[in-house]
């Protein structure tokens, strides 16, 4: 079949290159209809029509409801996702959609949009595509947290006590940078590629909107470019939160995109938040030989969201690496020496004595903050609420129905793979298809070595929230694989309802956390019980035999294996 055909039913143009069963029976009633050499007798009266690449008509079929009949067997999440509003090819417009950002969100979003026939267009303002997690944000910091760790192991007494001795092991830290940028380029260019193979239309600039049905791309040397669009969709992301009365130079106080670009390692390093990204990033540098410090507020590690067993044990296993935190304490300043050493004032955070921690580099990690400015928002009405973000509705329609906003300027956590799936419900949503997201499925990762994951409901939430729950527990010590491995920090820990066994929650601390917490999204997004992930046979053996039982333990008060 050619790639665009359409048929037009009703007041709908249904792609059915999308949806094969449609496309292929089409071809079974009308064989070469896409050649446009059909018949053109009407049996049976009136549309569907059905039009070829040309956009005029080739066929007329027999009856409207030889195609309903046929589309209707498709699984109805499909039926909203491949049909778009009739769109004149007269229309003096540049875009049905406009994308402003290509991160996680921005760039998905786009492909999708063109993938359900809608003229699409990106516009960015950097010069390479990806946003901050392709090019200053998870890709970069993966590739170091992953160099860096080898080294540790190689530095260490891990390789020795596997039986492989180094001599001569130094650090070529230059080169670790390289093979980072290596990963950030190819995948930076394969989003440019795909644009290329899904027609979607890239714009570099500052994309501001200037009207509702309005784009304006302000390039580097000053010219504009204007896109008129039937709809916008907004997904430029967030920036790195200030800290008030420090002065980031990404030099020696440096944001989480210096710290992917140090010159060399700190000889001590000072990390003013111990979440997600302060943990990430200190790690790094502490396995890489600096003396790593975090001054955390709250008085726990691993940011908002965490189960605090999990949180307790995890800052055991990085103290136990040689991380140091100072939790319960606040970063009141930060005081450049001549000597280019910077002092860092700290005290207790309910007030108490002050003290001073000496530092090469510190590292400002309090979180992100909805890029926003200069968009045009204010100029056509829409408002920020009061953490600066973005209102829209479980459509992610803003005030301004055919202007669209998801991923770090709206609701919900900072994370790319939340900001994909919006971007993708985004524009099914606006070809007609049902919009849901169920935001309690939606995973998280801390990618240290162990790695922390979990999804859904912490024991503290469950608690807060007056649900009686059942706990399954599974240490790694007690897994065949993490013992050959010789990688046995952590557990695995289940909540489950008490009364119908449905999974709550699942958090996991140890090796390959980040793949295994996968299992338990799709298993929660489906409504499973624990007994039914318990009784799904698991490869042996393997790390996520673990997971198994961990459930095997909530469901039935035991595990087997422990």
């Amino acid at each position: 079949m050619e790639k665009d055909l359409r048929v037009l039913v009703g007041d709908k143009l249904i792609l059915t290159w999308q949806c094969a069963l449609v496309a292929r029976t089409a071809d079974q009633w009308y064989p070469g209809v896409h050649q446009e050499q059909c018949s053109q007798q009407a049996q049976g009266g009136g549309p569907p029509l059905l039009f070829g690449p040309s956009g005029g008509a080739s066929s007329i079929w027999p009856r409207l409801e030889c195609c309903r009949s046929h589309f209707d067997r498709i699984h109805h999440g499909l039926q909203g996702v491949c049909a778009v509003p009739q769109r004149s090819y007269a229309d003096q417009v540049d875009a049905d959609v406009t994308v402003i950002g290509s991160g996680p969100g921005g760039y998905v979003a786009a492909i999708k949009a063109a993938q359900l026939g809608f003229k699409t267009v990106c516009v960015e303002k950097n010069a390479t595509l990806g946003g901050t997690c392709l090019n200053v944000g998870c890709i970069p910091s993966k590739a170091l947290l992953n160099n860096s760790h080898l080294y540790h192991l190689a530095h260490g007494k891990d390789f020795a006590n596997r039986g492989i001795e180094i001599t001569g092991l130094r650090l070529n830290l230059e080169k670790m940078m390289e093979q980072k940028s290596s990963a950030v380029k190819a995948l930076t260019g394969g989003i440019a590629h795909l644009f290329k193979q899904n027609k979607v239309v890239h714009v570099s600039g500052f994309g501001k909107i200037t009207g509702k049905n309005q784009v304006t791309a302000t390039k580097e040397d000053g010219s504009t470019q204007v896109i008129n669009t039937k709809n916008i969709l907004i997904a430029t992301g967030s920036e790195v939160a200030p800290f008030p009365g420090i002065t980031i130079d990404e030099d020696n106080i440096v944001s989480s995109t210096g710290a992917l670009s140090l010159k060399k390692v700190p000889e001590k390093m000072v990390v003013i938040g111990a979440g997600v990204i302060g943990v990430e990033l200190g790690s790094v540098w502490q396995r890489l030989g600096a003396d790593v410090t975090a001054v955390e507020f709250m008085g726990h590690v691993g940011g908002m969201g965490i189960d605090m067993e999990i949180s307790k044990n995890f800052q055991r296993i990085l103290q136990k690496q040689g991380f140091k935190f100072k939790l319960n304490t606040k970063v009141t300043g930060a005081t450049k020496r001549p000597d280019g050493k910077i002092d860092v004032a700290v005290e207790a955070a309910a007030g108490g004595n002050a003290e001073v921690i000496t530092c090469d580099v510190l590292l400002v990690c309090i979180g992100r903050r909805p890029f926003t400015k200069n968009l045009g928002l204010e100029e056509i009405g829409i408002e920020l609420d009061k953490r600066g973000r973005i209102p829209v509705n479980n459509r992610f329609q803003t005030k301004i129905p055919n202007i669209y906003a998801i991923g770090d300027v709206v609701a919900g956590p900072m994370l790319a793979h939340k900001a994909e799936d919006e971007g993708i419900l985004c524009v099914e949503g606006m070809a007609g298809g049902a919009v849901h997201i169920d935001y309690n499925c939606v995973p998280s990762v801390i990618y240290t070595h162990p790695e922390v994951a979990w999804v859904g409901k912490s024991e503290e939430q469950l608690k807060e929230e007056g649900v009686e729950y059942k706990i399954g527990k599974f240490p790694f010590a007690a897994n065949s694989r993490a013992k050959t491995n010789a990688d046995t920090d952590g557990m695995v820990k289940i909540l489950s309802h008490k009364s119908t066994d449905r999974m709550l929650g699942a958090h996991i601390l140890g090796s390959g956390a980040g793949e295994m917490v996968n299992e338990a999204a799709l298993a929660m997004e489906y409504g499973a019980s624990c007994e039914d992930v318990a009784r799904v046979c698991h490869a042996h053996p393997t790390v996520s035999e673990a997971f198994r039982e961990a459930n095997l333990a909530a469901s039935f008060g035991k595990a087997i294996n422990f």
